[in-house]
């Protein structure tokens, strides 16, 4: 039968549906204004006006069936159903105006047992391409027995929502309706919308099922050996997954089942902001034909893209398939994690590069995701500032935290996991008078944790956090190991500590009327130093 669909009331014929890379290079480049190809082969693309997620537009439909799953709040902001289908006529009306559409039909899980069908309609090459990137495509086989969908994305973000509409505070709106498994897109182009969407989706399935969903990024070693890495943007995340010594799972989206790990993309979306090869090797060899990159500078003349411009914005991207990563674990699934690393970039200082968590202290630190932006990342910001994002992803979480929490400290338990903090940030000081951890000091450190020389070592207990601190490290200088050694005003040190408990203490209040005692008691305390 050929192949429409006329059973969303779209009448519109012409339809490429998981239409070959060529094609949609051949469209995007004709038809879509700012496309181009780089000079190694990569489709350049513009998102037009949104040039990153819109967080505070994304609204989930609120039924009796599913409303006291979410946290509802600033995150999970509630709509009715009524106004979801004003969005969704309207919708439907755009693309229903368009010459031709493109349709993905593809996967996201790699695990077939926990895997959804996801179909995407779209007004854009460079969106289909994006999608085909970042979900995992179906055999020939596969498509022809594809049958109706899980999930539908009507993707039309060429086409404002109206502001009057209830519940709409801009021009731009993106509605997940779970009952009618259904995602809709007004008023922005930006296709990470998309991407996040369908996760979302998946943080909410998953744990119907006992499934931990994880924003993480996750690797496996010669023996096996799987490691999950946690932390939020410029903590290193995407950067220290990538290890030549180990075979990447994936970037950014996992999920943690009874049977072990497997990654829920089919592809990776990596920063491209002053990307280079010396620096990060796999995701530079991976921009070539086939690979999507976003709103980067380039030269008219060369085409020869230009990482460090972020004229059109700091938030450039690359999307490109898995299998371009050369280490790549495909099929992306493994078995349960030995080691789970939580990632900060503390500018304040004075976590340690390195330490060891119980599993209600990685309950504690996973609710709590803390970072630090530095000063002159944005206006305004003139010293050190924590951030805090529950789960490491707060914007996509649809349960309360303590679900996922939970879910992880059960799983740590009970497949005897090492859970432990890395500091990427500040050491001999705050910012503005420390200095950034060498990226080569971090890898030993990850390299340490792989290699289990942290077994036989002395740890010291600190009692303000009460994370255990070895005290040394293969290929690492032992006085950077404890904070307070590196620093050369012992006083002021203490008191920028205080401060980062009492801000600690401080985010976590939202959070401890639906957390276990266990974990709260786990948090940050003020105490000293002893040796175990």
């Amino acid at each position: 039968m050929e192949f429409n669909l006329k059973q969303y009331g779209i009448e519109v014929t012409e339809i490429y549906r998981n239409s070959n890379v060529p094609v949609l290079y051949e469209l995007g480049l004709r038809l879509e204004k700012g496309t181009a190809i780089s000079d190694t082969g990569a489709l350049l693309v513009y998102s037009g006006k949104k040039t990153g997620r819109s967080p505070k537009d994304k609204r989930i439909v609120k039924h009796p069936a599913s409303e006291k799953n979410i946290d509802w709040g600033k995150i999970n902001i509630d709509l009715d159903e009524h106004t979801y289908m004003v969005n969704h006529e309207r919708a439907i009306d755009y693309l229903n105006i368009k010459e031709h559409l493109y349709v993905v039909d593809a996967y996201a899980g790699w695990d077939p047992n926990y895997r959804i069908k996801v179909r995407v309609i779209c007004t854009r090459a460079y969106h289909a391409l994006f999608m085909q990137n970042m979900l995992i495509m179906p055999t020939q086989q596969e498509l022809a027995d594809f049958g109706e969908p899980d999930y539908v994305i009507f993707n039309a973000g060429g086409f404002k929502a109206n502001s009057y509409t209830t519940k709409m505070t801009s021009k731009t709106s993106i509605d997940l309706n779970l009952e009618r498994k259904e995602i809709v897109i007004l008023g922005t182009e930006y296709a990470g919308e998309m991407k996040k969407g369908i996760f979302s989706v998946m943080n909410y399935l998953m744990p119907l099922q006992d499934v931990m969903s994880m924003h993480c990024s996750a690797n496996v070693g010669e023996k096996e050996d799987v490691t999950i890495l946690f932390g939020l943007s410029g903590t290193g995340k995407t950067t220290l997954s990538a290890d030549p010594k180990r075979k990447l799972i994936g970037d950014d989206e996992h999920c943690w089942t009874n049977e072990g790990t497997f990654n829920i993309e089919g592809g990776c979306y990596a920063k491209a902001v002053d990307l280079s090869q010396e620096k990060e090797p796999d995701i530079f060899g991976a921009i070539k034909f086939g690979t999507v990159l976003e709103n980067v500078g380039y030269s008219e003349e060369t085409r020869t893209v230009d990482y460090s411009d972020i004229s059109i914005t700091e938030n450039t991207r690359a999307s490109y398939p898995i299998n371009y990563i050369n280490n790549a674990k495909i099929p992306c699934v493994a078995g349960h994690p030995k080691n789970i690393i939580f990632l900060t970039c503390d500018a304040f200082g004075v976590l340690p590069p390195v330490s060891k968590l119980t599993p209600e202290q990685a309950s504690y630190h996973f609710i709590s995701g803390y970072t630090a932006k530095v000063a002159g990342t944005e206006m305004g910001v003139t010293e050190p500032q924590a951030t805090f994002s529950a789960c490491f992803g707060a914007a996509f979480m649809m349960w309360h935290p303590n679900k996922y929490a939970e879910l992880l400290s059960n799983k740590i338990k009970e497949h005897n996991t090492t859970a432990w903090l890395v500091n990427t940030g500040w050491t001999g000081g705050a910012y503005g008078v420390g200095s950034r951890m060498k990226l080569k000091y971090t890898r030993a450190m990850i390299d340490a944790i792989h290699n289990e020389d942290f077994n036989n070592v002395e740890f010291v207990v600190d009692e303000n956090f009460g994370f255990q601190i070895p005290t040394t490290c293969p290929n690492v200088p032992s006085e950077i190991l404890t904070p307070k050694n590196t620093w050369t005003d012992k006083e002021e040190y203490e008191k920028v500590k205080n401060k980062l408990i009492l801000l600690f203490q401080k985010n976590f209040k939202q959070f401890e009327e639906g957390v276990n005692k266990e974990i709260i008691k786990a948090g940050p305390v003020a105490k000293k130093m002893i040796a175990l």
